[in-house]
């Protein structure tokens, strides 16, 4: 064996280890992509994972829904929600699915008016409801002042009645939401080939004939998708309840999710709010399996 052979020899050991040891350590891409990862990860993990284990946690004892099955409040909140739900996302997403078809006629001024329609679902959500809380005001509001200026008559006091201050939560929600939806249905439209327009015009489906059996067929797929993702939105809708009504009178207009922060935070009762809060997760759930299977069936399918 020569002297070179001999040094090689007796370093291979040492270059087997270094080879080892390169092959361990990971590759710059990696890094960066750890580096990137990280913040977002530490984020997730204190922002949202943290908060929803510590809710279960605070909402886990069970003499907790006890106390609240038994409050007439929470069973008012209840069907509170039934009822602004199950009203506020049908009534806003048939009236949003029809005014896209209006909005699909090819006129100048009609995309103006489409651009004013939007104006109220791109006002920040405080200021709008706050503006119509005091509109609403049965001694000075606007509303009760043009009645009686313009037509002599004295408005009720609005929100003193618990039917007339959850009829203006609903109508609130559904003019603070119409647009976002009907923008939604309008680009649906959109995406529909003008060939099978025309193949309908054809054949005499014109009017009404062309929107049951040509549009609706097309557009229930993402009619369903929207109605569902918007009732998951809609439980836990809090801001049109507490600036509108603020859940008067007397606690009368009160939904799931601004039951949970006055008990929170205005009783000081934070297990019991997270309990009246977590008390929806029997219909959340399945809703969410339902959208999310529905997309996936969607996805197949495209």
């Amino acid at each position: 064996m020569s002297g070179a052979q001999h040094i090689l020899a007796l370093g291979s050991p040492a270059l087997q280890t270094r080879q080892r040891w390169t092959l361990a350590l990971p590759r710059s891409d990696v890094c960066w992509a750890v580096a990137f990862a990280a913040p977002y990860i530490a984020i997730f993990l204190a922002f949202v994972l943290y908060p929803v284990i510590f809710g279960l946690w605070l909402g886990s004892n069970p003499t907790l829904y006890t106390e609240l099955f038994s409050s007439p409040v929470y069973a008012m909140a209840v069907a509170n929600t039934l009822i602004f739900v199950g009203i506020g996302v049908n009534v806003k997403m048939a009236l949003a699915f029809l005014l896209s078809g209006y909005f699909m006629r090819k006129r100048k001024w009609i995309k103006a008016l489409l651009v004013v329609f939007i104006l109220p679902w791109a006002t920040p959500a405080l200021p709008a409801f706050m503006s119509i809380h005091w509109m609403l005001n049965g001694e000075w509001g606007l509303l009760n002042t043009a009645l009686a200026e313009l037509f002599g008559i004295d408005g009720p006091i609005w929100l003193i009645d618990r039917w007339l201050a959850l009829g203006a939560d609903l109508m609130a929600y559904t003019w603070k939401q119409l647009p976002f939806w009907t923008v939604i249905f309008l680009a649906g439209r959109m995406s529909v080939p003008r060939e099978l327009y025309e193949a309908a015009d054809v054949d005499g489906a014109t009017g009404f004939r062309r929107f049951a059996h040509v549009t609706v067929p097309l557009q229930a797929n993402l009619y369903l998708v929207c109605t569902l993702l918007s009732t998951i939105w809609t439980l836990g809708d809090f801001n049109t309840i507490h600036f509108i009504s603020g859940g008067g009178p007397a606690m009368s207009t009160e939904v799931l999710a601004t039951l949970g922060i006055r008990y929170a935070f205005t009783m000081a009762d934070p297990r019991l709010g997270v309990a009246a809060v977590m008390s929806a997760l029997p219909v959340l759930i399945p809703l969410i399996f339902l959208l999310m299977r529905k997309l996936r069936t969607t996805a197949v399918q495209l």
